[in-house]
């Protein structure tokens, strides 16, 4: 946990905002320190973790998130709880992430959470009615919860292909919503590279030209008994593993040098997007040291200045007798107060333009990744007239299996990591209330 909220890799801006109740003074010595007290229980989940991500293109400042997990806790009980607060910024966002330690020292056990879920989504409404943010259909009305969320698990099987698991949902419900048979639905999945299967254990299931597999009842949202209306009974399709035996002899070796080629023609068209983002986040990282070396001068000064307004020996002594030095010392404080809050508005203010700079770039670089899945959905179908029932015996079938690890390179790779040595990209999933 700690390494990935301190992650500098994946994440553009990396600021340690709070760290409460901790004797640490470093996120990684903090959580090291809940553990040790978790040690003394029986508490096995001894921390509770959260995010906070506002809408995308939202100018959030910090004291909403500050207030926000002031709610939170007030909420679950996890008041004046040790936490850690850590600010992300990337792709032109920023969030934040919060980690409680939930055992109680006074009663040294665990802090009761229940139903979480339920207590954080109203939070979340309320949230954007007060902000007047455009509020999701899922929160108005369940009916309508928003088909696109994915898990972890969907994250990382769409970073094996390369692809985007909303990219990917979404292309397998306008099949679906397409075609009014079982037919229809499989001629339609073709169309897109992929076939219709029984998988071993989720019934139906939609194999991509990758040999990955989706299962139809999460990836549509549709019970099994309105799938098999359709579709028919699992048990009379093919099973995945010999479809992807069958995908194997379909794949010839002009389309692996078709794909190896068209993702070379977008590695280069990223590469200069990619390099504006990285002098962008040096001359970002330059500028904010820059001024938090300036803040700190110009506050030592005044510190100076306010401390030298307060006299010492017997003048000082007369001070306190008259009540000069009361009104000098609540003169003082107002006026740290007031740098305070001076400082955190410039800071404030450097962040939100970096922000709004990084944005317009990440546009682009959205721009780019959604042309390169078009042009790979292009592809499939120009080439889909290589039907599995129509497959090309050759003596030589390339083991499209591993196609990703030997020609290509998803174009997210770039994206999150710099290093060209990574196989697999970490994903970085931010669940938001």
């Amino acid at each position: 946990m700690a390494l990935h909220l301190m992650n500098g890799e994946q994440n553009e801006h990396v600021i340690t905002h709070e760290i409460r109740g901790f004797v640490a003074s470093d996120v990684m010595g903090a959580l090291n320190e809940a553990y040790a007290l978790s040690k003394a229980t029986k508490c096995r989940q001894f921390m509770y973790s959260l995010s906070l991500n506002p809408p995308q293109g939202k100018d959030v400042p910090i004291s909403v998130f500050e207030q926000t997990l002031e709610r939170v806790e007030k909420k679950l009980g996890l008041e004046n709880q040790p936490r850690v607060v850590v600010f992300h910024e990337k792709y032109g966002r920023r969030h934040a992430h919060c980690v409680w330690s939930r055992i109680n020292i006074d009663e040294m056990k665990a802090v009761n959470i229940s139903h979480p879920k339920l207590k954080l989504n109203s939070i979340a409404k309320s949230l954007y009615i007060e902000h007047g943010w455009k509020m999701p259909e899922g929160f108005r009305d369940s009916r309508y919860k928003n088909p696109l969320n994915y898990t972890r698990a969907e994250w990382q099987q769409a970073a094996r292909t390369g692809q985007s698991p909303k990219a990917i949902k979404a292309l397998l419900q306008e099949c679906w919503a397409a075609s009014d048979s079982r037919k229809g639905f499989e001629h339609a999945l073709k169309e897109s590279g992929y076939y219709l299967a029984k998988g071993d254990r989720r019934g139906f299931v939609a194999v991509d030209i990758y040999g990955e597999v989706y299962s139809l009842t999460r990836q549509l949202r549709a019970k099994k008994k309105e799938l098999e209306e359709r579709l028919g009974k699992a048990e009379k399709l093919t099973s995945a593993s010999k479809v992807k035996e069958k995908i194997k002899v379909q794949l010839s070796e002009i389309f692996n040098n078709f794909l190896k080629e068209q993702n070379k023609d977008h590695q280069k068209a990223l590469k200069p997007l990619l390099k504006a983002k990285q002098k962008m986040t040096h001359q970002h990282r330059i500028d904010r040291a820059a001024q938090k070396s300036y803040q700190e001068k110009r506050w030592n000064e005044e510190e100076l200045k306010r401390a030298a307004c307060i006299r010492s020996g017997f003048k000082g002594l007369w001070d306190r007798l008259n009540g000069k030095y009361w009104k000098t010392r609540k003169r003082n404080e107002q006026e740290t107060k007031s740098c305070l809050t001076r400082d955190q508005k410039e800071q404030e203010a450097l962040i939100s333009k970096q922000l709004s700079m990084r944005q317009n770039l990440q546009v682009q670089l959205n721009q780019l990744q959604l042309k390169h899945e078009k042009d790979r959905l292009q592809l499939i179908h120009n080439l889909s007239g290589m039907t599995i029932n129509k497959a090309p015996k050759e003596t030589h079938t390339p083991d499209f299996t591993n196609l990703k690890e030997k020609n290509v390179k998803p174009i997210h790779e770039e994206l999150q990591s710099q290093h060209k040595d990574r196989s697999r990209p970490d994903i970085d999933v931010e669940p938001e209330i």
